[in-house]
């Protein structure tokens, strides 16, 4: 009788572990011989990893692992260390019976017998595939929110230095310093309306004239096909647009009763890459003159389209011509890193 009950307890608690081992289907849970060949396999691993159980008893364990992983005798190291620490970690990409790849985390422990000797190993493992993606999100995120600080903050220093080199008065220097950085903080609001993703030639455009209150006005024209800008070069865009401009007001074709601006931008096949091709040009204001030395207005051009392609200024005397022409894909990069390489 004692028997009996002995061994219907045995029975009670080995299907017991089998139910627990059974629903842990969030954990792969796999165990081997000494070998490394597969003795069990759990509904966590059907699931995780693709392979039915019977598919899978008697084959290699390192199936799971990529081929990488493999010849460098991975699995082989976490049997050892199992043995020898008590535990082998596992942190690392696995592959699934499809062929595709997930970030696992996990551990690998020795399975002993009643007498203390090693007759298997058991591994348990779990899809962090997800969570490693957000980690990497996270991680890019903040480098590029490190990249835009320390690029915002070394505008702001430029147009701060720079307004004050070049205005005639505190007073000067102070409206100037506000107005740009006021344009800068519009294209800012742009992007991250949609995102940080980037924005429109005609958005910046638009923004520019509304800035400056030129939106109703038929001396400020635009036209052109959609095009969407990256990021740095849509603010780099508003500031350039911003001094263009002001310019235009004090001394060009905006100063006077009669002169307008004209602003377009095409797009071209060229050897299998499209550029863009942009121009601003003064028409019917006063005589231009070839300034004697470049203003904060002229070196912000030059230094910021110039990053993107080619750039000319024609101080023509029938009015001023800025044109460009770039890579259309250097001017839709994401983000900083991209722009930098």
């Amino acid at each position: 009788m004692i028997m009996k009950l002995f061994s219907n307890s045995s029975r009670s608690r080995e299907r017991f572990l089998e139910a627990i081992l059974q629903s842990a289907i969030e954990y792969a849970i796999i165990s081997t011989d000494l070998d490394g060949l597969v003795t069990t396999w759990n509904e966590g691993a059907r699931r995780i990893l693709g392979w039915d159980e019977a598919e899978m008893v008697g084959r290699p364990a390192a199936v799971i692992f990529t081929e990488e992983d493999r010849q460098a005798g991975i699995l082989q190291r976490e049997m050892t260390a199992a043995l020898t620490e008590g535990h082998g970690n596992d942190e690392r990409w696995h592959v699934r019976k499809d062929g595709s790849l997930f970030w696992a985390s996990g551990q690998m422990m020795a399975l002993t017998t009643d007498d203390g000797e090693v007759e298997g190993f058991v591994k348990i493992l779990r899809d962090q595939t997800e969570q490693r993606e957000n980690e990497e999100r996270q991680r890019v995120l903040m480098h590029e929110l490190s990249h835009r600080m320390k690029n915002t903050l070394t505008v702001i220093q430029a147009i701060t230095s720079q307004s004050f080199r070049n205005a005639s008065s505190i007073e000067d220097a102070e409206q100037a310093i506000s107005a740009r950085i006021n344009a800068y903080a519009k294209a800012h609001e742009i992007l991250l309306q949609r995102n940080w993703l980037g924005a429109t030639m005609a958005a910046i455009v638009e923004a520019t004239a509304i800035n400056l209150g030129l939106e109703t006005s038929e001396r400020f024209k635009a036209s052109g096909p959609a095009v969407e800008l990256g990021p740095q070069a849509a603010l780099c865009f508003s500031l350039v647009l911003h001094e263009l401009v002001t310019n235009a007001n004090k001394y060009g074709a905006l100063s006077g009763d009669t002169g307008y601006v004209e602003i377009k931008w095409s797009v071209r096949d060229e050897a299998a890459h499209k550029r863009l091709n942009f121009s601003w040009q003064e028409v019917g204001g006063p005589a231009v003159k070839a300034p004697s030395k470049k203003g904060f207005g002229s070196r912000l051009v030059n230094s910021s389209l110039s990053a993107f392609g080619e750039v000319s200024l024609d101080f023509a005397p029938a009015g001023l011509i800025l044109r460009l022409d770039a890579p259309l894909q250097k001017l839709q990069y994401k983000n900083y890193s991209d722009a930098e390489e």
